[in-house]
């Protein structure tokens, strides 16, 4: 009997019309297929069953005002997906592609890349199909704090701390602790991510480029190569893109490409760091 064959069709059937999750969990599963084959009690105690099935599943309504005085209706969600190491973390984002697929297959993502970080926490996600794009800072404002207003009973210090992630920077995490705050008379550590005046990291807004290259940096040297000289691909032009530029270009490296949701920048010679910022 194909154990991963069997528990991914019960996945199929547990969570219908859910592909991005699906196909995440069956990558997993397929690259661990020797090491879950080899060890029977794997099976014997339904461990696949049990890690591709979140612990807890948070949906709700967001409701907000914007600047013409309307109405609007968003939905909002938290995963936490696994906390067999510690406490859930995990980015929020705010696109309007989001939607319970896309968030599980983050949040099962999560789980083993906050594992090989060797920190105790565990893995969840969180967003909304809220667009930030051209809204104002007061419609931001507003839509994080009515977010907030309905997530804050759901996470803390030891149960789960959300981070950033894309349509969500220093402001929004900014304007969700300050809600946060507001709502429980509370002010530990119940969001990484936030601007230095609220208690943030030196260093956090670089983290995750500077952390891509070192990444591959690694990648390379553990292959008796090295990134010095490389011509690089980068995809993106927002924060995370910037630094791994910048940082290619501290290690010697000619990155030659960046892009957005309107299109692609090719430039041979090299991408001007400057003009990007």
């Amino acid at each position: 009997m194909d154990y991963i064959h069997d528990a991914l069709v019960g996945l199929g059937k547990s969570s219908p019309a859910q592909s991005e999750f699906y196909q995440a969990a069956e990558e997993v599963l397929e690259c661990l297929r020797p090491l879950l084959e080899s060890v029977p009690r794997y099976h014997e105690h339904s461990i696949i069953e049990r890690i591709v099935e979140p612990e807890r599943q948070i949906m709700f309504r967001v409701t907000w005002v914007d600047d013409a005085g309307r109405v609007q209706v968003n939905k909002g969600y938290r995963i936490q997906f696994n906390s067999a190491l510690g406490p859930y973390k995990g980015g929020l984002r705010f696109h309007p592609s989001v939607n319970a697929s896309i968030i599980k297959f983050l949040g099962f993502e999560q789980i083993f890349k906050n594992a090989l970080t060797g920190l105790p926490i565990g893995g969840g996600k969180g967003g909304s199909n809220f667009d930030p794009k051209g809204k104002s800072d007061g419609e931001i404002m507003r839509f994080c704090q009515s977010f907030m207003n309905e997530l804050y009973r759901h996470i803390g210090p030891t149960t789960d701390v959300p981070a950033g992630d894309i349509g969500v920077g220093a402001r929004e995490i900014g304007y969700m602790y300050g809600q946060y705050k507001r709502l429980t008379g509370r002010y530990e550590g119940v969001f990484t991510g936030k601007g230095l005046e609220w208690g943030g990291s030196l260093g956090r807004k670089e983290a995750t480029g500077y952390g891509a290259v070192y990444f591959a940096q690694n990648l390379l040297e553990a292959r008796k190569d090295n990134i010095e000289g490389k011509t690089c691909l980068v995809s993106g032009a927002g924060n995370v893109a910037i630094y791994t530029i910048e940082k290619l270009y501290q290690l010697g490296a000619r990155p030659i490409t960046c892009s957005d949701s309107c299109g692609t920048i090719h430039h041979p010679a090299g991408i001007s760091l400057d003009t990007l910022k």
